[in-house]
């Protein structure tokens, strides 16, 4: 009997114990009917070997490059030029990018997908910052662990194949409508407990426009705008045509509050670690790993990740990061790390 293709798609949400809820998935479809998968199977079969990092590598740098601190700086924005200032334009599409890690052997494809945007560092290299959930998520594929391999045991996902097994992550953008693919190099950095990862990619012709970072929490009750993905064409005005056959916006929302990493309530401007922040509203599949902007400064200063329940009163909120989690990634201004 002739075995059916086993064809995974995975959009950015969080995988927790104490996450209750996630954001909602896209309406079910056959996963290479979107001209997106096409895409990205596409591109992983066209790019040879020597231009792309295989899963494998990058995860293994993902591990090892946990709490890395990076020689660059990354300047301090809270109140950006009007030039710098996250513009909610159509024009300005390409601010946020889609991050796709895929693995493909034989009839069996797994993809995993979330969002991302490119960071002012100091020594010009691009840098993109995105969640690592997704990440991790693959990780854990058949396509890449032995199997009956338990969960606790070291990484050994076997190497990528010629003409059997391949892999890879690629920064997805969009250029005069038309779906345009870069491919990850490394892995720069990883935050595990704020689930966010740096990635390089191979360099290009022309670099990304970088968003403005502020290292300072903005209060519970500011208005802010969030970049949200929809696979399908919403019935709801203010939506754009994106990458890949996908849909955009920018979301208006609030944010409601912080949480340290035992899950208490905290303040900013007091000495209250401000491990996550609670926004609304609840960010669509994909969207994590994306931006949450100032609407006042237009600054970036929270990154999505997904959506948990507090307690049965105040219900599911948006799940994030803030922004100034990115820093501990950075090097501090004026300080000169020892090689």
């Amino acid at each position: 009997m002739r075995r059916l293709p086993f064809n995974v798609r995975r959009h950015a949400t969080v995988h927790s114990p104490v996450i209750l809820a996630k954001p909602p998935h896209p309406p079910p479809h056959a996963s290479q009917s979107h001209p997106l998968d096409r895409f990205i199977l596409e591109t992983l079969a066209s790019t040879p070997s020597p231009g792309r990092t295989a899963l494998p590598q990058l995860i293994q740098q993902y591990l090892d490059r946990s709490g890395n601190v990076l020689g660059a700086q990354l300047p301090y924005e809270p109140h950006p030029s009007p030039s710098r200032r996250v513009s909610f334009s159509v024009d300005n599409a390409n601010d946020v990018h889609l991050i796709a890690h895929v693995a493909h052997e034989g009839d069996r494809n797994k993809v995993a997908l979330s969002s991302g945007f490119v960071l002012d560092a100091s020594d010009g290299q691009s840098i993109l910052v995105t969640c690592a959930h997704t990440l991790e998520e693959i990780r854990w594929s058949p396509l890449l662990v032995p199997p009956n391999m338990p969960r606790s045991s070291p990484l050994t996902s076997p190497p990528d194949l010629s003409h059997v097994r391949s892999s890879g992550s690629f920064i997805l953008s969009s250029i005069d409508s038309a779906p345009v693919a870069h491919p990850i190099a490394s892995v720069l950095s990883s935050l595990h407990r704020s689930d966010l990862i740096l990635l390089s990619p191979f360099p290009m012709r022309s670099p990304f426009r970088s968003l403005p970072i502020s290292p300072y929490p903005a209060p519970a009750g500011t208005p802010i705008r969030a970049h949200f993905i929809l696979e399908m064409r919403p019935k709801e005005d203010g939506w754009q045509p994106w990458i890949g056959g996908t849909w955009s916006k920018w979301v208006h929302g609030t944010i409601l509050g912080y949480r340290d990493f035992a899950g208490r309530e905290a303040t900013p401007g007091t000495y209250d670690a401000l491990s996550h922040m609670l926004f609304q509203p609840l960010p669509t599949a994909g969207s994590s790993g994306g931006p949450i902007v100032d609407e006042n400064t237009g600054a970036v200063v929270g990154i999505m990740l997904g959506s948990r329940m507090n307690n049965s009163v105040e219900g599911v909120r948006g799940w994030g990061v803030p922004a100034e989690a990115i820093f501990e990634m950075f090097s501090l201004p004026g300080l000169k790390l020892k090689s």
